[in-house]
């Protein structure tokens, strides 16, 4: 059972999940839609969430804060600059994930994760 286990493995050590993460969501804030696997995408709106939630502020300790944890300029100046200020207004629930497929290799459930209009 899976009692007080906060977050998904994903079947990698605690520095592949946290890259992986961080390229997830570098991914989603260029392209602001992507296709992934299910629990991926479950654990990156967790993620992304909290991000955003922090770009929210938007002040030079925010601008910090992502750029700690994006390591990416160009990405972390469009969340503060243009996706950040779009959900100023909501308190959560700023991204969406839709079921597609299974993957033909593998059978893998797969979603496209986006963010709410």
């Amino acid at each position: 059972m899976r009692h007080n286990n906060d977050y998904r493995k994903l079947g990698r050590t605690s520095a592949h999940r946290k890259a992986l993460l961080k390229n997830l969501s570098i991914a989603l804030i260029k392209y602001e839609k992507i296709e992934t696997g299910l629990f991926k995408a479950k654990e990156l709106q967790s993620y992304i969430e909290r991000l955003i939630t922090k770009a929210r502020v938007g002040d030079s300790n925010a601008h910090r804060q992502v750029f700690s944890s994006l390591q990416d300029k160009a990405t972390t100046k469009k969340l503060l600059s243009e996706i950040a200020p779009k959900f100023a207004g909501r308190n959560g629930g700023y991204t969406s994930i839709h079921k597609t497929r299974n993957r033909r290799g593998d059978a893998s459930p797969m979603a496209i994760i986006e963010f709410v209009k």
